[in-house]
């Protein structure tokens, strides 16, 4: 398996946006169901020249679906600007845990997808979140396909595999083509 096959160890949870404030707070864009699971972290990990540095995570406010903190234990408006465009991640362990039949987007991304019978479908190559259900976006020979990630047309799902199978009989049914 090669490095880009393998699951990350590192997972997004948020952008830092712009700083809040004088004090060195900053607005972070949330890349998580759940914005609430800031308030547990004490640390997050930045990615600098291609190696992931762990801060400290302070004040953490949660207010509807925004995210204000302090990174690195910075004091001022100046600081704050600096963090601006920053993505945080935390580690596997540090991760929320996740209910039954659900996955991490970013290992569901680059999965090989087959039908039941084993033939190549395609790739999965992005996971939108449009609203009542996700929606894959798989790379396929004939160009994007777009299907909703239903339980029904999908029936198994092998992240560390890298494998999802897709019923053939149902993606006709549920999926669209962009050609």
């Amino acid at each position: 398996m090669t490095a880009r096959e393998q699951l990350s160890e590192y997972l997004l949870i948020g952008h830092v946006l712009k700083p809040q404030g004088i004090r060195g707070l900053v607005k972070v864009y949330p890349d998580t169901d759940d914005p609430e699971r800031f308030l547990d972290l004490e640390n997050v990990f930045i990615k600098r020249n291609g190696v992931y540095e762990s801060v400290p995570v302070e004040d953490v406010q949660v207010r509807e679906q925004e995210v204000f903190l302090r990174l690195d234990r910075v004091q001022d408006r100046n600081g704050a600007d600096r963090q601006r465009g920053l993505e945080l991640y935390v580690d596997r362990e540090h991760a929320v845990e996740l209910g039954e039949d659900e996955e991490f987007i970013c290992d569901l991304i680059g999965c090989r997808v087959v039908d039941t019978k084993g033939n190549e479908i395609g790739i999965v190559k992005d996971v939108l979140q449009p609203g009542a259900n996700d929606v894959y976006v798989l790379k396929t020979p004939e160009g994007e396909m777009m299907v909703p990630a239903l339980k029904i047309a999908f029936p198994k799902v092998n992240v560390k595999g890298r494998l999802m199978v897709a019923d053939e009989n149902i993606l006709p049914q549920v999926s669209v083509m962009n050609d």
